[in-house]
């Protein structure tokens, strides 16, 4: 009887059964992480911060993406990224690509590549406005638009979609003086910006009226009425002597939270001074800049300050310039004072090869009229008109 039912008994098995990613999943659903569970105070606290130091507004939208508790404990940029200056997209400039494909160019089918300064990082980004829009300028990442039927100002962040609008470029017609000769719409889009932050709560606008510069607070409003605070005289650079061979230009360039002043001289032997805006301020103009953190200093019509630790081809410590006199783009090394290409070929007869070094790239986005036309500059002509809607976007 006995073996009748040990031979009826179920035979244990010897081999534990595995666990399956199923399990695993499971487990850690029972058992969150700690990090998923942080105080929604702390992580404000780190969001911020993100955005605060070196980091850009991707590094925040990645941070919000780690978990959903994560990203309901912080702001969402959306609807924010104009009004509120920490949504900015610091350092983020568009790249022109060359060939003429202008943002909103069909061969680009609704797609705009924009390029970080500091990290050296690329984004495509879908924008089908440039469909009926040019790009006038860029200050701290946001693009200020024209409509074309219109002429109407936009502000448009390219990460989070925000637009900003203001009254058509029309309404400035009765403020162009009646004396000005020539297009009066060329001259108004070629009107540039500039800003450099100085708090969370101001933005101070420097103007460089060489030798003087010049500080513009922002509108006050008095009454019902915004006024404009007439200029402030800040610092003033060493006057140009009689002998035009010892003629300098100024220029400014904010470089690591720091307002630089860079001095070229004119004559086929360049020589280059930095300085901080902070000693001139103080009188003390004899400090010269040897160091500039690795970064390098592109001059133009517009001024960029570049890491040199994002893109290989950059030399750190430098200043690149165009030498007029000998017809190449040149850089000048701080530390030894010596004078050499920054890159291969020459920029005579403004044909230089396809494809281009990133450097053409990054110096074509210090001036605004082959930027946005999407070419590069010393690579055909010099002055290039769009080649669509040239009855809106005249001067553009």
């Amino acid at each position: 009887m006995s073996s009748s039912r040990s031979q009826n008994r179920p035979v244990r098995s010897s081999k534990r059964r595995r666990r399956t990613p199923a399990d695993a999943s499971a487990a850690t659903r029972d058992d969150p992480s700690p990090w998923e569970s942080l105080h929604e105070d702390l992580l404000e606290l780190i969001a911020w911060r993100v955005l605060a130091g070196d980091g850009d507004l991707l590094d925040y939208v990645r941070f919000r993406a780690v978990c959903p508790h994560w990203r309901s404990s912080t702001s969402c940029p959306r609807g924010r990224g104009i009004v509120d200056r920490r949504f900015h997209p610091r350092r983020w400039m568009l790249l022109p690509e060359g060939h003429g494909l202008y943002p909103g160019h069909g061969k680009l089918r609704g797609f705009v590549r924009f390029f970080n300064l500091s990290t050296g990082a690329f984004v495509r980004v879908h924008l089908p406005l440039f469909r009926d829009h040019c790009v006038l300028d860029s200050v701290d990442g946001i693009l200020l638009l024209q409509r074309d039927h219109d002429t109407a100002i936009r502000l448009l962040h390219p990460f989070t979609g925000d637009i900003l609008d203001f009254p058509p470029l029309e309404t400035l017609l009765r403020y162009v003086s009646s004396k000005l000769v020539g297009d009066k719409w060329n001259y108004l889009r070629r009107i540039g910006a500039a800003s450099i932050n100085v708090s969370a709560d101001q933005v101070v606008s420097l103007m460089m009226w060489s030798p003087e510069i010049l500080q513009i607070d922002p509108p006050e409003l008095e009454g019902m009425e915004p006024w404009l605070p007439p200029p402030t005289l800040i610092a003033k650079c060493p006057a140009n002597t009689v002998n035009t061979s010892d003629s300098r230009f100024y220029h400014l360039v904010e470089c690591d939270s720091e307002v630089l002043v860079i001095a070229l001289s004119a004559g086929i032997h360049r020589k280059i001074s930095v300085y901080r805006l902070a000693d001139f301020m103080l009188g003390r103009r004899t400090l010269r800049v040897t160091c500039i953190g690795g970064n390098a200093l592109f001059i133009g019509q517009r001024n960029l300050c570049v890491s040199s630790k994002a893109f290989p081809t950059v030399v750190g410590d430098t200043i690149v310039f165009h030498h007029y006199q000998q017809g190449y783009l040149a850089q000048y090394h701080l530390r030894s004072g010596t004078l050499e290409p920054a890159s291969d070929g020459t920029i005579a007869e403004y044909a230089i090869p396809s494809p281009t070094c990133i450097i053409y790239h990054i110096y074509t986005c210090c001036f605004r009229e082959q930027w946005n036309k999407g070419h590069i500059r010393f690579q055909g002509l010099l002055t290039i008109n769009w080649r669509v809607k040239r009855k809106w976007r005249s001067g553009a």
